[in-house]
Order: C-alpha cells, then sequence, then structure tokens
C-alpha cells in the first residue's frame, strides 16, 4: 500500500483529528506514521558516536512527529511524509544541538578546516594534500592527523550549519541528506506496524508527561 492509499485510508481520521480534535484519532495517526520515525532515526544513527542510542533519536523524532501532525494542512495537498520527514529530522538535529554532543572546539576547527581546504581547492584547482592542508591551518602534519581523528570520532556533519527546521521547502543540501537511499523503497512500506509498538511505547515513556 503507497502513501497515497495510506492517506486516503486514514482520511477520516485526519478528519476528526482536525475538525473534532479527537485525541484517539490523533493517537491512531501517531501509530501509523511512526514508522517515519523509525526510518529517519535509524538513518541518523549511523552517522552519530555510539553512545547516542536510537531509541533516544526515536524519542526525540516522535517530537517531531507531533508536531507535524499538529500543523500539516490537508488541504495544501502536501504530501504528509515529506513534510513530516522534515519535521521529524529538524526535531532530532534540535535535540542533538541541546545535548551539545560535539564538543564546540572540535567544531570549530571542523569549520576551519573546511575554510582552509575550500580555499586551497579555490587556489590550486586540485584536493589539497595532507600536508597543505596542515600548513594552511598552522598546523604540524601530526597534529593536523590527529584534529582529523577527533573530528571523525565525532562524526561531525555540519548538523547546526545547513538544517532549515523552518519548512520553508528551502533548505539547503547537507550531509544528513546523502544519510538517505533514494533507491530505499517507501519507508511506510518497510516496517510493520506490529514490529514497531515495542519501540514505540519505549520512546513514548521517555517524552515530557504533557506530550504524551
Amino acid at each position: 500500500m503507497g502513501g497515497q492509499d495510506r492517506y486516503h485510508d486514514l482520511a477520516e481520521v485526519w478528519r476528526r483529528y482536525k475538525e473534532e480534535n479527537d485525541q484517539e484519532a490523533r493517537d491512531q495517526l501517531i501509530l501509523a506514521y511512526s514508522p517515519l520515525v523509525k526510518y529517519v532515526a535509524g538513518r541518523m544513527s549511523s552517522g552519530l558516536p555510539a553512545h547516542i542510542e536510537e531509541a533516544d533519536l526515536v524519542s526525540y523524532g516522535l517530537l517531531g512527529l507531533i508536531g507535524a501532525l499538529e500543523r500539516f494542512d490537508p488541504s495544501r495537498h502536501i504530501k504528509f511524509e515529506t513534510y513530516a520527514i522534515s519535521r521529524i529530522k529538524g526535531s532530532i538535529i534540535d535535540e542533538l544541538r541541546a545535548l551539545d554532543w560535539v564538543p564546540r572546539s572540535v567544531r570549530s576547527w571542523a569549520r576551519k578546516l573546511e575554510s582552509a581546504v575550500t580555499r586551497l581547492e579555490n587556489h590550486l584547482g586540485r584536493t589539497p594534500t595532507d600536508e597543505e592542508t596542515a600548513a594552511e591551518l598552522g598546523l604540524s602534519l601530526e597534529e593536523y592527523q590527529e584534529l582529523l581523528n577527533q573530528i571523525s570520532s565525532s562524526t561531525i556533519v555540519a548538523l547546526d550549519e545547513f538544517w532549515d527546521t523552518a519548512g520553508t521547502g528551502q533548505d539547503k543540501a547537507n550531509l544528513i541528506d546523502t544519510l538517505e537511499d533514494k533507491e530505499a523503497p517507501d519507508p511506510l512500506e518497510s516496517y510493520r506496524m506490529q514490529a514497531l509498538k515495542e519501540t514505540l511505547a519505549a520512546a513514548v515513556r521517555r517524552l515530557p508527561e504533557r506530550e504524551r
């Protein structure tokens, strides 16, 4: 069953939620679209440090899904899945930023490194060598390689630099986008609702009381 069919099947549930503020309908929609949260969290967790658990990302993503359900306007004829994925990603990124999971010093050096490489590429007309980049940064080769190790271990993906959570449709390209497999099947087809219930229940328990 594709996304359009799913929306058609849920049309009455959407109506009850939007027109009557039916909380049972809201819960039905959360459960129906929860595979999107699992999908996004799974993609993002593969590029994050090991101490950040996927269950935490699911919890953060659920806040985004709930926000998407509240703000979505069915009359605009925009596919909900597309809108929701943006909100889910944005919510996860916001929570990661709040946790400050990347040390500020490493984040700062990552930006300096990016700028240095860009300058050298423009000047040289090719990708610079490690020695050239180290010299541009004023580092020894050993210091430069240690910096690369720190950045790699922290998995800098410029989450806070390029992600637009405003839903303007003008999002800049960023490395998180590369985590999406364009050849992957519809995420709503990839996960069966029953398999998600345990994960969803655990994630909901992590939410603030007012969001449950």
